[in-house]
């Protein structure tokens, strides 16, 4: 896996690429507080554009070790 697929390593500029949506387009919470499709609860979705460098980092991390985002490919 190189650093451009991995959000959690610094790309090659040392900008994260963690600060990329992890939106998969497949917006579903069903009533619960997470995305079925990216992981993130609906307040990180709703801030993710206002959160910090370190803040999207922290829920890439979290995300990822949780098995998310979930592409259907």
């Amino acid at each position: 896996m190189s650093s451009r697929e991995d959000p959690t390593e610094p790309a090659p500029s040392g900008v994260f690429a963690a600060t990329d949506s992890p939106c998969v387009a497949v917006c579903s919470t069903l009533f619960d507080d997470i995305c079925r499709g990216c992981g993130r609860t609906a307040m990180e979705v709703a801030n993710w554009v206002f959160m910090t460098e370190e803040e999207k980092r922290d829920v890439w991390v979290r995300i990822r070790a949780q098995g998310y985002p979930r592409r259907n490919n």
